[in-house]
């Protein structure tokens, strides 16, 4: 059993008080006495990240190691190793790869409860920094993802032959539906959105403003539709790059207490500027911007301590923040056995200072080296 004390942030506020856990929080009790310097916080859940550390998930079992011993040291406890497409024997092979890892845990690392398909099933014409590699989701596809049981989350354009169909057959078996990398007009997201909602299927934007066109007045576009959603749960990379500070306002006042903040890192989260790699394109890391030779954006260099900072740095109070970051995230993946500090549930917990800086990490209870 471990004992920490500190400002213990429970339901709205920061409370001084002591937790005591083993790989579930057993005690949550007052102590006035308590540091008032070290901030304790449920550990962050990251749903979409392609890589970190120099691992990508495209790599296979030691690349996704590696991107959940990265990111864990920034504070994330749980997250989704996300594919990219690329021809559909190197995406089932990357499946396959987090099912494995999965089976034996990550030492030191996050919990990885599932992977993100992020790809093939999108628009050729709204590609961002994936490659053209895009498929349509036939049955058989479909039949072959859910085979593996690991996705837990998907990334679908609804416009493509096919998508509500395999949208309805992955949201039945649980995984999330995102809508994204899409050039569908609004009408046709929301009817999809609709469908998916009758059924009871939970669904996301993913990484709303990004690789799906903005909103006018006489044509919402995919954003608006999402954005006027009752139900769906918006990814936002925070990251001061990918969405303008009013975008992020925007997503905050039209979806309270459903947005979810995101890294999209790359491989190159976590080692500074220079040359890179996503997919097999070439990728420039400059003053913290992740692009293709081309100029695209290739996912970002993002973790989830610095999303955390940015939300405060925005106006975000910080228990607000936190649960974009934990509890939004459980909810979206119906993960109930985390995201927040309540007796019972995982001794998921990251412990930072007055400055949001990680200090300690714990994963079920044990804890994260810090180098």
């Amino acid at each position: 059993m471990t004992t920490l004390r500190g400002q213990l942030l429970t339901g709205d506020a920061l409370t001084p008080g002591e937790v005591r856990f083993g790989p579930t929080l057993t005690r949550l009790t007052h102590a006035p006495d308590a540091p008032a310097d070290l901030l304790i916080l449920p550990g962050f859940i990251d749903t979409h990240v392609h890589g970190g550390g120099g691992g990508d998930t495209m790599d296979g079992a030691e690349g996704i190691r590696t991107l959940a011993r990265l990111h864990a040291r920034h504070g994330t406890t749980t997250l989704l190793p996300t594919t990219i497409t690329n021809p559909w024997e190197n995406v089932m092979a990357a499946l396959s790869a987090v099912k494995d890892v999965m089976a034996g845990g990550v030492p030191g690392g996050a919990d990885i409860v599932g992977a993100h398909l992020e790809g093939p099933f999108i628009s050729p014409g709204r590609l961002g920094a994936q490659p053209p590699n895009t498929a349509l989701p036939t049955p058989d596809l479909v039949a072959q993802v859910l085979a593996l049981n690991v996705v837990r989350a998907v990334t679908i354009a609804p416009e493509i032959e096919g998508a509500l169909d395999a949208a309805l057959t992955l949201g039945r078996a649980g995984v999330r539906v995102g809508v994204g990398h899409t050039r569908a007009d609004a009408p046709t997201v929301t009817a999809f959105l609709n469908a998916l909602h009758a059924e009871g299927i939970r669904t996301a934007a993913t990484h709303l403003f990004n690789a799906m066109g903005g909103i006018e007045g006489r044509d919402p576009g995919v954003p608006g539709a999402l954005l006027a959603d009752p139900h769906t749960y918006p990814e936002v990379i925070l990251d001061t790059i990918h969405v303008h500070p009013t975008g992020f306002r925007l997503a905050r006042a039209a979806t309270p207490g459903r947005v979810m903040l995101i890294t999209d890192a790359m491989r190159a989260a976590g080692l500074g500027d220079g040359e890179s790699e996503l997919g097999g394109q070439r990728v420039i890391v400059k003053n913290g911007e992740a692009r293709l030779e081309g100029g695209a954006l290739a996912g970002s260099v993002l973790t989830m301590d610095a999303a955390l900072r940015h939300a405060v740095q925005a106006g975000v109070p910080l228990p607000e923040a936190s649960r974009m970051l934990s509890d939004t995230p459980a909810r979206s993946l119906n993960l109930t056995d985390r995201g927040r500090l309540e007796v019972g549930l995982r001794a998921d917990l990251v412990v930072l200072d007055r400055d949001l800086t990680v200090k300690a990490v714990y994963v079920g209870g044990q804890e994260i080296p810090r180098d």
